[in-house]
């Protein structure tokens, strides 16, 4: 089948996450900045499958009820078999639809999916309102909401007569496309034309979308009993290591792809990486890129800032930057009141370096090494303050408030619990450093966003992060415990002093960006490993 020379002209995406409209990590930007980038090109079409989550308004949205195509005068409804052992059961699925950046974007409304406050995990207010909805905890229902998604996605290309060449599938709430489409009866045939790409975004232990009930996922998934015996990982049902067999597998980074096969830090993910190596996986690293033009702050268009900027060009000062760290610091400067998502103030002057974290508050993000070294610092640092944006887990959020409203932190130390994009930009333009302690990242995508917006990034030189050049781009250290982090965080505030040097490392960071790390770059190998996709899969 010649396709090196042929273009990939139809691709249909499966995530859970969608840029602005849900996310909680960042697989919402990478599914939604690869489908608009590969829509440019305007021979290709690219479709879109998520949830119609409970805090989505599809109306306010722009979304419409789709249109059956078989029965113009009735909106596309339908049922997916979704059975429980022992018990034959169903789920209704509608579905509503716009395109977006040239993108058809498809939201399945389901019982299931409206109940749900959060993407992944219960909210602060589920758990007022029903207790056992522990804030932070993951949905009980994880899989079957995983295996609606896919069967109901597979089901909807058939209403539309749909068979793309390629299906692309985000993490482990997805993967089992690939063998649903390669083993259920009603699906072998139909697609018998398209392959499959399977994007691993985290591989950590508790990211992989594994179920121990091996009946359930029988029942549920409707795949025969040799798959999911022969896709366990210590005797749990794994969707990568389902899908291993009948796709094409890539992760965010080429040296997080190295970790998992190749080193021993894949015992951060149970050892999947090897597993998938030991029955012939190959596991492609392609590293995520982003589109500059979403965080630029040299467009007033960019929300949250208080001036604009332009970090690229040498001849700018970056004086609408300082304003915007004005702006943060008079807006944090007094004590938060109590019904404030707040804990801490800063009260120092705006001539003291601004160290900041963005971010999910979980122990892969290395919250607790952060903490303690912010702890080391400030007793050594009189002339320093810290922020934090995020929210996490009830144990993370704590050491954050117990950090802010310690006596040495006192108007020097900020947590804003929570996440909003508006004051994520105040943060990324008024920080001068950006810290990321993960314990590991398989990409990284805070890291561009800071530096784009001239906040240098702090990093601990694993997986994906290891695009951050020590000195030139930003601060790497490679033993991650606290002092080395108070060591890097004290060397990044000597550099703070040397104006030329730092303004120096701002621009470069964004010309690395802009040469090597734009999704017009990354798409261009993502359309070679879809060419090599169907030269392998489709015989």
């Amino acid at each position: 089948m010649e396709t090196n020379t042929k273009q990939v002209k139809s691709v249909w995406m499966f995530t859970r996450e969608y840029g602005t409209l849900a996310g909680a990590g960042g697989v919402k930007d990478v599914a939604a900045q690869l489908s608009k980038t590969l829509a440019r090109w305007t021979a290709r079409k690219v479709h879109v499958v998520l949830p119609l989550y409970g805090f989505m308004d599809p109306i306010a949205l722009g979304f419409e009820p789709l249109v059956d195509p078989d029965f113009p005068d009735r909106n596309l409804s339908y049922d997916i078999a979704m059975n429980y052992e022992a018990r034959e059961r169903t789920e209704r699925i509608h579905v509503w639809a716009k395109i977006s950046d040239r993108v058809r974007i498809y939201l399945l409304e389901s019982e299931r999916y409206r109940e749900k406050a959060g993407v992944y995990t219960y909210t602060r207010e589920e758990f007022q309102r029903e207790s056992w909805k522990v804030q932070g905890a993951g949905h009980v229902d994880y899989f079957a909401m995983n295996v609606l998604l896919q069967k109901a996605g597979l089901e909807l290309m058939v209403l539309l007569k749909q068979r793309p060449e390629i299906v692309h599938c985000h993490d482990g709430h997805t993967a089992i496309v690939p063998a649903l489409m390669r083993e259920l009866p009603g699906y072998r045939s139909y697609f018998r034309q398209t392959a499959s790409v399977v994007t691993i975004h985290n591989a950590g232990i508790g990211y992989h979308q594994e179920v121990s009930d091996l009946n359930f996922v029988q029942a549920i998934t409707g795949l025969p009993w040799r798959v999911i015996n022969d896709s366990c990982l210590e005797h749990s049902f794994d969707p990568f290591i389902a899908a291993g067999k009948y796709c094409t597998m890539t992760t965010v980074s080429e040296n997080y792809a190295r970790e998992l096969q190749e080193t021993e830090d894949d015992y951060l993910t149970g050892w999947l990486g090897h597993r998938l190596k030991d029955i012939n996986v190959t596991i492609h690293g392609i590293t995520n890129g982003i589109d500059p033009a979403d965080f630029d702050p040299s467009r007033s268009d960019t929300d949250g800032l208080a001036k604009t900027y332009d970090v690229s060009d040498l001849t700018d000062n970056l004086a609408g930057k300082a304003a915007c760290k004005d702006d943060l610091l008079a807006t944090l400067a007094q004590p938060p009141e109590e019904e404030e998502n707040r804990v801490g103030f800063l009260s120092g002057k705006s001539q003291w370096p601004l160290y900041s974290f963005i971010g999910r508050l979980s122990t892969q993000k290395g919250v607790d090494i952060l903490a303690e070294a912010v702890r080391l610092f400030l007793l050594n640092q009189a002339n320093a303050q810290v922020v934090f944006l995020g929210n996490g887990g009830t144990y993370e959020e704590s050491l954050l408030t117990d950090l802010a409203e310690d006596d040495l932190c006192r108007g020097r130390v900020c947590f804003l619990r929570g996440f909003d994009s508006g004051i994520a930009n105040m943060v990324y333009a008024a920080g001068d450093f950006f810290v990321i302690p993960s314990r590991y990242e398989p990409c990284g995508l805070t890291d561009y966003i800071a530096q784009l917006f001239g906040n240098l990034p702090i990093v601990h030189h694993v997986g994906g992060l290891v695009k951050v050049v020590d000195g030139k781009t930003g601060f790497a250290y490679t033993e991650n415990n606290p002092e080395i982090l108070m060591e890097t965080m004290v060397r990044a505030g000597e550099v703070y002093k040397n104006k030329k040097l730092m303004r120096q490392m701002q621009r470069d960071s964004v010309v690395k960006i802009e040469r090597h790390h734009t999704w017009s770059q990354v798409m261009k190998s993502y359309s070679n490993l879809y060419k090599q996709g169907i030269e392998e899969q489709i015989q």
